[in-house]
């Protein structure tokens, strides 16, 4: 199965300027995906999407391919991811490059490792999915079995519609949440139903010692005392 790696990195971060190539322990935020992505053997190619010149250009020196600059109405704030990773698909469908599912790898998510990327593909091809994203356990306190939400009469309900809560911890089933490490959809599923999940998501639980999601500088700081325990 040929599948593309896309990292999108637009320039006009306003949380942290610059951020997708601010240094993170002597290195920029970027190398830290493009390693473990250069790295997969699972990955037929990998490529970056950016509308910026200097993150361009930090990119070339780690040995990304940038077949493109991405177009200014695709690097806004509203811009949608979606729209993104089919604008690189079409673009290279074009030169006559074809992939059975595209990879997207996400900046902010710096910590993934090269055995969690291979084993997520691997996953995704032998369980035949539309789709597959890493995810992390929510904790029960969180659970959406112990989560309420606003009724119209003003009153509280269970967001799961049931009418009686789950009493124990024990008996609450397993939930997950997306932890924007790893998304992996077929390249069908994505331009013909416009779709990032399809119909059928599979999933790999990831290291919630290697969580981090970074977008302000609390997640930032947060980085940064993480490299002193990996």
């Amino acid at each position: 199965m040929k599948i593309l790696g896309i990292i999108p990195a637009r320039g006009g971060s306003k949380g942290i300027p610059k951020k997708n190539i601010k240094f993170l322990g002597g290195k920029p935020l970027l190398q830290y995906t493009s390693e473990i992505a250069l790295q997969s053997k699972m990955l037929s190619k990998v490529i970056i999407s950016s509308d910026d010149e200097e993150i361009i250009a930090v990119a070339k020196t780690l040995g990304i391919t940038v077949p493109f600059i991405r177009p200014k109405n695709l690097a806004e704030d509203t811009s949608s991811t979606l729209d993104v990773i089919k604008h690189a698909v079409d673009f290279l469908e074009k030169q006559g490059e074809h992939f059975d599912a595209i990879c997207l790898l996400q900046v902010t998510s710096p910590f993934r490792t090269l055995q969690l990327l291979d084993s997520a593909i691997e996953k995704f091809i032998s369980n035949n999915t539309d789709s597959l994203v890493s995810v992390l356990e929510v904790p029960h306190e969180f659970n959406p079995h112990w989560v309420f939400k606003k009724s119209d009469n003003n009153t509280l309900e269970l967001s799961t519609g049931e009418k009686e809560i789950i009493k124990r911890r024990q008996d609450l089933p397993k939930t997950y949440f997306r932890d924007g490490s790893i998304y992996i959809t077929k390249t069908a599923v994505l331009m013909n139903k416009n779709s990032l999940y399809g119909n059928t998501v599979g999933y790999i639980e990831s290291s919630k010692e290697r969580y981090v999601n970074i977008d302000t500088m609390r997640d930032w700081i947060k980085a940064e005392k993480m490299l002193e325990n990996l």
